[in-house]
């Protein structure tokens, strides 16, 4: 193996960890990480390599990566109470919550901003912003678990087909 490939390989990979990451902080665009590393496999080797239905089913797993966060939070909110400010609230909260609290924040941060925009804008009592809180927790966690299979399955698929 030649020293380019070794870096191509090198770079690859490093996408995709780096889009498992993402995972778990959610500044990190994981999806566009993951379908990064398909264009860094093109530009070192060649794009030929990897056939127009791969790039497809691709396309449509970052789709729907894309929306799973929003339905998936949106979905557990709503179901544990909560309300659109709710929802809005624990996005607030997930992205500002690892600056503030670094580790902990990715949990603590949807929590309590969910809990301060039912508090805020909906006036709710102490227990539904509790419980729409608790609904967000569910959603992040629920989210990173969908989100995770599936980029597994795409980087699967990627080493099925490269």
């Amino acid at each position: 193996m030649e020293t380019l490939e070794v870096i191509g390989w090198i770079v690859v990979l490093l996408f995709f960890v780096i889009g498992f990451i993402g995972l778990i902080y959610p500044v990190i665009p994981a999806v566009l990480f993951i379908f990064g590393g398909f264009v860094m496999y093109g530009l070192f080797f060649d794009f030929a390599d990897l056939p127009w239905w791969f790039w497809l089913i691709q396309l449509l797993f970052v789709g729907l990566l894309f929306s799973a966060d929003a339905l998936s939070n949106a979905y557990t909110v709503k179901r544990f109470g909560g309300s659109r400010a709710g929802f809005w609230g624990s996005i607030a909260g997930l992205i500002i919550g690892p600056f503030v609290l670094p580790i902990i924040g990715i949990i603590i941060g949807p929590f309590i901003g969910a809990i301060g925009a039912e508090l805020i804008f909906n006036r709710s009592n102490l227990k539904k912003a509790f419980w729409s809180g608790i609904g967000s927790v569910v959603g992040f966690i629920t989210s990173v678990f969908t989100k995770g299979i599936i980029q597994l399955v795409m980087v699967i698929l990627f080493f099925i087909v490269a």
